[in-house]
């Protein structure tokens, strides 16, 4: 029996939200129980994309188009949650919420750390990705989002089989699952996934001017020390960044060196001018 999972390539993904509106259009005033009823039309995103700004410059922002499906958990917590069976694990790996038991148990919401559980108040139930397993059963290969994505991003297979494409993907290139509570053991895998890209410019606190070869250096929260050299424009760039406090260090010969503390993110990373001194 297959073991389902699913996998992003982000750097294919451009943020067309075909995904998005192919889960509609599959699942919107559509009832397939015992596997999943209606979704509503608005309010819900069995796929989410989740759209993370990066500020490489002032003119340079960068966006990274992140989709969200449920993550059909080894170890779902939703299960946990679940009373009388209301959610449970099919032989395929699916974690399904059965549409008739689950009536009323608004506590699964909350019970999903990815946040990929929604309430549905006409049907007083609630409701996720189900992988399209209704189209699985009937022969389809993928789920409707994998089906019409335009670009490649996804992968869908059999995890359990390593000469799949989807295992054979993962291991390529060391595809990740999303850093919220792995012990659940979440089968959506990422390549790609946004780290902090730390940027800034130096300038000469006495002038204004761009200070060219001022030795940058940052220690990340997980203590690997990364160096950089500002260019002409006294630009300097560090990709891929653990995220959590760090330190950065801007020395010259002959200026006083600027040593400041930063907490890393996604989304905020331009540091702006940096002034050095001379002593």
């Amino acid at each position: 029996m297959a073991n389902y999972g699913m996998a992003f390539d982000l750097s294919r993904c451009i943020g067309c939200y075909n995904c998005q509106v192919a889960c509609k259009d599959e699942h919107v005033g559509n009832d397939f129980a015992p596997i999943a009823k209606s979704q509503p039309t608005f309010g819900h995103f069995w796929i989410r994309i989740d759209e993370q700004e990066q500020a490489w410059s002032p003119s340079h922002i960068k966006v990274d188009y992140v989709p969200k499906p449920c993550n059909q958990c080894e170890d779902p917590a939703c299960m946990k949650a679940a009373a009388n069976g209301a959610i449970y694990k099919r032989a395929d790996g699916i974690v399904i919420i059965d549409p008739e038991k689950a009536v009323g148990q608004k506590q699964l919401v909350d019970a999903c750390p990815y946040g990929s559980i929604y309430w549905n108040a006409e049907l007083n139930v609630a409701q996720k990705c189900t992988f399209c397993a209704h189209l699985l059963d009937d022969g389809w290969k993928v789920p409707r989002c994998v089906q019409t994505c335009p670009t490649g991003v996804m992968y869908f297979g059999d995890l359990s089989d390593p000469d799949s494409a989807i295992s054979r993907f993962v291991a390529r290139t060391k595809a990740e699952v999303l850093p919220v509570k792995t012990e659940t053991k979440p089968k959506v895998f990422y390549s790609g996934l946004p780290k902090p890209h730390v940027a800034g410019s130096v300038r000469f606190a006495d002038s204004k001017e761009c200070a060219a070869n001022v030795r940058v250096t940052l220690t990340g929260a997980d203590g690997k020390q990364l160096s950089a050299v500002s260019d002409a424009f006294g630009d300097f760039h560090f990709h891929d960044v653990s995220k959590g406090s760090a330190q950065l260090r801007c020395e010259m010969d002959g200026y006083r060196a600027d040593s400041r503390q930063l907490n890393l993110k996604e989304d905020i990373t331009w540091l702006g001018k940096i002034p050095i001194s001379k002593v």
